[in-house]
């Protein structure tokens, strides 16, 4: 039997996803009992099967993937092809390889000095003219597992949303002859030129520029749907501001800062906290905000930063840990300074939350904040001086963060998960079978995005 172990449930912030917290003794994952979701490939059931596929690396990927696995789940008996008995599991294609290795660790390779390297790459190698289709190879390489698996227990639909993922089902659908749907959801407002283009069904993009992005690389326009990078439905919920800032212990009365600063792994965030530590000390100017720091899982941090804010007599600092739930204290909050990852930037759209982007952006991260300073939802400071310089102009001018507000409507898609959900399901029993290739490239046309 196949059964890989479960990947563990903290999201990017050290905090359980909603979604992804485990139930006791079920093995399963859901907002709550009523949507269960596996996160073990169950290779005995007959029951029907979506498979939401994920690659740990970075937990964005991760964290889409599960809200997409929730909101098929909510659809068990209420749509025609979700019946109630059908299985919906969350798996890590990395569980399935042929050799381990450790996919968060990995981003720690475009983090430091090699992020120049990774750069050009993503924006030249695979993101112009010369593109990838598509292959069975990445099964025959190292996902064959994988492979078998699919091959069992023909799955109604795999939603992708890592290019690891992706190839390996558009290879698993391939050598197994079947004829089900494998949709590609890119975590960022950029596609990497490494998902398989040709031999997917779908591609549901975060927004326009995405869709214009995709079309010189010959997807065809049914292909491309533009539904938001899937969020947890509790973004689109309304909460007491108040009370919620009461029960984490912030004050109501202030503009709350809420500085997103730390994940499982403290590489990634690195140069991002350089820059904070250079303006710690001139927190205490800023007598109308409350800048609330989280740490995530790296406690070492976290007690950095209390010993900082007693250094310096900080009285308008609070620093956390674990958070159990984000959603409602983001949209608790006023504003965010944080890094530019997909989802970190897409959950503060979708919780009206204005961002300032602290530090250069590099590949994907690139495309993420320039798609959201060009909608007027963030603006990007480089250095310490210019983090501090903004905060001034946005304590003499709070409208400008109203402004900001508006300036993301355009991009806020906070049912994007549930509409990549019924997009999947449209494609069901309109995709015909695969010839099966090793390995396919193909040259593009003039690329949209080429610095």
């Amino acid at each position: 039997m196949i059964t890989p172990q479960p990947a563990e449930g903290r999201g990017r912030n050290g905090h359980d996803d909603a979604q992804a917290e485990m139930l006791p003794e079920t093995g399963m994952i859901g907002a709550s009992e009523l949507f269960p979701v596996s996160t073990v490939a169950n290779e005995d059931s007959e029951r029907p099967l979506i498979i939401a596929l994920y690659s740990s690396v970075g937990s964005g990927h991760r964290s889409a993937a599960a809200s997409t696995a929730e909101a098929f789940a909510r659809l068990r008996g209420k749509h025609p092809l979700v019946p109630e008995d059908c299985d919906i599991e969350l798996l890590d294609i990395l569980d399935f390889g042929r050799m381990r290795f450790d996919g968060e660790k990995t981003t720690t390779l475009f983090t430091g000095p090699t992020r120049y390297i990774y750069d050009i790459t993503w924006y030249h190698v695979f993101t112009g003219r010369i593109l990838w289709g598509g292959g069975s190879g990445w099964s025959y390489c190292m996902y064959s597992p994988f492979t078998r698996y699919v091959k069992k227990r023909k799955p109604i639909a795999i939603v992708a949303t890592h290019i690891v993922a992706a190839n390996a089902a558009v290879a698993a659908r391939m050598i197994s002859k079947q004829e089900f749907p494998v949709v590609c959801v890119p975590t960022d407002y950029g596609v990497e030129g490494l998902w398989p283009h040709w031999f997917s069904d779908l591609f549901c993009v975060a927004d326009d520029l995405m869709e214009e992005e995709l079309l010189p690389r010959r997807v065809k326009p049914e292909n491309i749907a533009v539904t938001g990078i899937p969020v947890k439905p509790s973004f689109d919920r309304e909460y007491d501001r108040d009370e919620v800032l009461k029960r984490y212990g912030l004050p109501v009365d202030k503009t709350v800062v809420l500085v997103i600063a730390g994940a499982r792994l403290r590489q990634p965030y690195v140069l991002f906290r350089e820059v904070l530590s250079q303006i710690m000390g001139d927190l205490s100017q800023f007598e109308d905000m409350h800048f609330a720091f989280l740490s995530g899982s790296d406690d070492e941090y976290a007690d950095e930063l209390r010993k900082v804010c007693l250094d310096h007599e900080l009285d308008n600092v609070s620093v956390f840990n674990y958070v159990e739930n984000m959603p409602e204290l983001m949209n608790a909050c006023d504003m965010a300074i944080a890094k530019s990852g997909g989802l970190a930037v897409t959950e503060c759209l979708c919780a009206k939350l204005p961002i300032i982007i602290v530090g250069k952006s590099f590949g994907q991260e690139r495309a993420n904040t320039t798609t959201v300073t060009r909608a007027g939802a963030a603006k990007q400071v480089i250095t310490a001086e210019n983090l501090l310089s903004e905060l001034q102009n946005i304590q003499r001018d709070p409208a400008m963060l109203q402004a900001m507000i508006e300036g993301g409507s355009t991009l806020r898609r906070p049912s994007s998960a549930a509409d990549v959900a019924r997009a999947t399901l449209d494609k069901v029993g309109k995709v015909g079978r695969k010839r099966s290739i090793f390995a396919f490239l193909y040259w593009g046309k003039k690329p949209l995005r080429v610095r």
